[in-house]
Parts: C-alpha cells; sequence; structure tokens
C-alpha cells in the first residue's frame, strides 16, 4: 500500500489551485436520479470517492461520463434499472445514503445498503430514516439494508431535525423536491455545500427558499429538467492548504478561495497570528511575525470551526508557542490522529472530546499510520515542519478526499513524494 515521504524544513512559495468540493459534488451526483434529463457538473474533483460514486450511479442505471480528465462529469438517468444499492458499493463510502432519497421521490421505492466510510465515531442514518418517514415513506431495516416504500408518492411535511446533520439535510432536501405540497426541514445545516446543492436543484426547476439558513422550505415540483452546475470549491482543502505556509512559513496564494467558505476558520488562523488577505484570484495566507501563537479551537456546525480541519489545525498547533485546547463537539473518536503526531514529539493529552496541545519548538520526522482522511493529510502537514523525514502510511484514505497532494505541495517548494507499493 502507497505511503507518503514528506522531508521538513522547506519555506513555501506559490499557488496551489484549490478543487470543487467532494463534499458537494458527492451530494450533486446523486440529484441525476431526480430527472429523466442530463445533468453536468463541472469543476468536479477527481477523487476516489467521487469514482465510487460513479460506480453506484451506473449500478443503479445511470449514464456518467467523465470529460476534460474528470473535471466534467455529464450524466442522465432517463432509465433506472433497479433500486437497490448493493452492499460491496455502499460500504466504501457513507455519502452513498443520499441516493436514498431520490429514489425514493422518484419512483416510490429504494433498497439501500447500510453505509460505510470512515471509523470516526458513530455517524447513524436515523435522521436521515426518520425525515423521510415524517414525508410518508415507509422502512424497514433487516439484513442491512433499508427497505423504503411510498406507494403513493412522498408528500410534504414539517421535518424537525433534533441536531443538525448536512447529510441529512441534503436528503431530504433532494426527496422534497418531487414530494406532493410543501416541505420545511426545520434545524437544517447551513454549509455551503447546502447552499451549493439547492444552487443546482433551482437549475433543474425545484422550489427552495431559505437554504444557507436553519429553515429551508421546498415546493414539490411534478418533474425537474436538466441542469449544468460548477461545484463549488472545497473549503477543506481551502483550509488545509492554507495551513501549509502557516506551518513551514512562506507565502501561498490558494486559487479560488473565498473567506465566507471558512470564516470562522480564518478567524482562528488570525488569532494565531497568520495572515489571510484576499486577492483578485483567491487568499493569500503567510506568518505574521516568526512562530504562531497557540489558540482555542472548538468544532461546531457551519458557520462554526469545521470539524474536517479541526486535524489540521492541531498539526499547525503542534509547533505553536503556548498552550491550545481543541474542543470535538461533533464526532467522537476524532483524536486518532493524537497518538501520531504524539510520535514526532508533540506533546498532546486527549481527554473525551477535548485535547490539550503544549506546543514544542520542532517536531522530529518518524514513521506514521493514517487512520481517517483528515488525519492523513494533518500528519503531512507535521511532516512539513518537521526535522528529517515522516512516512505517512496507510494514505489509501488520503486519495478519497485530496487530489494530487503530492504535486500541489511540491509546486510551492514542499518535499513531498509518493512512494507506492510494488
Amino acid at each position: 500500500m502507497d505511503s507518503i515521504v514528506v522531508t521538513g524544513g522547506a519555506e513555501l512559495s506559490g499557488q496551489i489551485p484549490i478543487a470543487g468540493a467532494k463534499n458537494a459534488c458527492l451530494t450533486l451526483m446523486p440529484a441525476t436520479l431526480l430527472s429523466e434529463e442530463p445533468l453536468t457538473l463541472t469543476n468536479a474533483p477527481r477523487l476516489s470517492d467521487i469514482a465510487t460514486m460513479t460506480t453506484l450511479l451506473r449500478s443503479l442505471g445511470a449514464e456518467v461520463t467523465t470529460m476534460q480528465e474528470g473535471r466534467v462529469l455529464a450524466m442522465s438517468s432517463h432509465r433506472i434499472d433497479t433500486h437497490v444499492a448493493e452492499y460491496d458499493i455502499v460500504r466504501k463510502m457513507r455519502a452513498s445514503i443520499l441516493v436514498l432519497g431520490p429514489l425514493l421521490a422518484r419512483d416510490g421505492h429504494a433498497v439501500v445498503s447500510l453505509p460505510g466510510g470512515c471509523a470516526i465515531g458513530a455517524r447513524p442514518v436515523d435522521l436521515h430514516l426518520t425525515a423521510l418517514e415524517a414525508m410518508g415513506a415507509e422502512l424497514d431495516l433487516r439484513d442491512g439494508y433499508v427497505h423504503a416504500r411510498a406507494p403513493g408518492g412522498l408528500r410534504g411535511g414539517r421535518v424537525t431535525f433534533p441536531k443538525v446533520s448536512v447529510g441529512a439535510t441534503e436528503n431530504v432536501l433532494m426527496a422534497a423536491t418531487l414530494a406532493r405540497g410543501a416541505t420545511v426541514i426545520e434545524n437544517a445545516a447551513r454549509e455551503p455545500e447546502i447552499v451549493d446543492l439547492a444552487d443546482c436543484l433551482r437549475r433543474m426547476g425545484a422550489e427552495i427558499e431559505g437554504d444557507g439558513t436553519d429553515t429551508i422550505e421546498v415546493q414539490g415540483v411534478a418533474r425537474l429538467s436538466g441542469a449544468t452546475h460548477a461545484v463549488v470549491a472545497d473549503r477543506i482543502e481551502l483550509g488545509t492548504y492554507m495551513l501549509a505556509p502557516a506551518v513551514t512559513g512562506g507565502s501561498v496564494e490558494c486559487l479560488g478561495g473565498r473567506i465566507d467558505l471558512i470564516e470562522a476558520f480564518c478567524e482562528r488562523l488570525d488569532a494565531a497570528g497568520v495572515s489571510v488577505e484576499e486577492t483578485e484570484r483567491g487568499l493569500r495566507v503567510s506568518r505574521r511575525n516568526g512562530r504562531v501563537a497557540g489558540v482555542d479551537v472548538t468544532t461546531a456546525p457551519f458557520p462554526g470551526f469545521p470539524t474536517d480541519l479541526q486535524a489540521q489545525m492541531m498539526a499547525l498547533l503542534c509547533t505553536a508557542e503556548g498552550t491550545s485546547t481543541l474542543h470535538e463537539t461533533i464526532f467522537e473518536n476524532r483524536f486518532m490522529h493524537a497518538p501520531e503526531l504524539i510520535r514526532m514529539g508533540a506533546r498532546i493529552e486527549v481527554s473525551g472530546g477535548t485535547a490539550r496541545v503544549h506546543g514544542v519548538e520542532r517536531l522530529k520526522g518518524a514513521p506514521v499510520m493514517a487512520t481517517d482522511l483528515r488525519a492523513s493529510v494533518s500528519l503531512i502537514l507535521a511532516g512539513l515542519a518537521a526535522e528529517g523525514e515522516t512516512v505517512v502510511n496507510r494514505v489509501y484514505h488520503l486519495d478519497r478526499g485530496y487530489e494530487q497532494v503530492e504535486q500541489k505541495l511540491g509546486a510551492v517548494g514542499a518535499k513531498v513524494e509518493r512512494v507506492r507499493e510494488t
């Protein structure tokens, strides 16, 4: 299995282009199931998760053609051959559950395997299921599959989530576009990926208001048409590459970056002594006064600090001046990168959902193991700041969320090399 070898010590300078958002694209792709007409996505990221969703859609009968080296996805679901999303595909990625709402809304039945994904704690799909039940779905969980039926079609209703869920909001939003009557989604997720999905659905003819707030209203329509839609920039990739010059020193411009996508993250960078300046093409990032300062971070649903940037932020704070505290409020068991950072000389104490990081002057390179997607890249960032060589093993997680990470970091002066399994 591939490894990433990082040699630390180099300051970074140059430009890094930010890809389309993985989490947005994985949500937009199932929207093709809502219409018999073509849906084309531009600015698509080239990632293994996108390939997995492509395989899943094709297994259902959708046509998916990749063009422009994978940047454009041309999809058509004029025919659906089966309404069964098989375990062998769904187990690889939690976003696979997002085919449930569209299939149920379009044809009134679906059988979808319970999903897999990163091992970062319990992420149950009960919010998806209870919301669809509120819209008239009849559900039966057996043999690891969700068997869903809506014999008379889904109907509009009031869906109130007991806690914010991005995936459940997305599933219900898609399902509601074809439901009879109006649907009100309360305590809805507000992430940019939700707004991007709503924009795409509106292009297809959906009637949606309130996306970007905690209450979304959808008036169901009889059918949706085709559309062409550009995937929003990946705010997690953006934040990750913004941290690279913060970790190493130097100055990097992240092309396509926007502060409004990650405002809470930028505020924490500013508090740590990292400058973020808007440019004509994106965001320029550099340290202000040498070593960064320790800061406290609490993850929260958007517009709060993203849980998907917590591991990367920890890598920065390992060499900050002073003590930092990170509170993880979204997922339990999301500090699995901490023991690997400790192998590199970091001083970290973890207790439940809180990690205290006592900054050290420098990390030391070591062999480490990636435990999940964001942990993978956090270890690469730590390696950029470390003395000597860091070998990050089990980087198959990395390829699910970051395309060409070695090339992008290498282009701004980092010494990062992939060692392929022979």
